[in-house]
């Protein structure tokens, strides 16, 4: 029988120097994902293929012209 340890009595060091940089980091997603090309992307996940084929494209084209020359696909 296997037994596991939690070690959660109280912040460690490692908590308390990691933290500023795991806000920093959810702060930059979050921004990243209210800008409006991340609108964009979440309305074109809302369309089917046969939606897009009748608009005269595809899930890809509409994507290089959402993010432009600033994403490698």
């Amino acid at each position: 029988m296997a037994q596991t340890t939690n070690l959660t009595s109280g912040p460690s060091i490692v908590r308390i120097f990691v933290a500023p940089f795991a806000a920093i980091g959810r702060s930059l997603v979050a921004l990243a994902e209210a800008g409006p090309r991340m609108q964009q992307v979440r309305r074109l996940n809302e369309l089917s293929d046969e939606d897009l084929a009748a608009l005269g494209t595809n899930r890809a084209e509409m994507v290089r012209k959402i993010f432009g020359g600033s994403s490698y696909l």
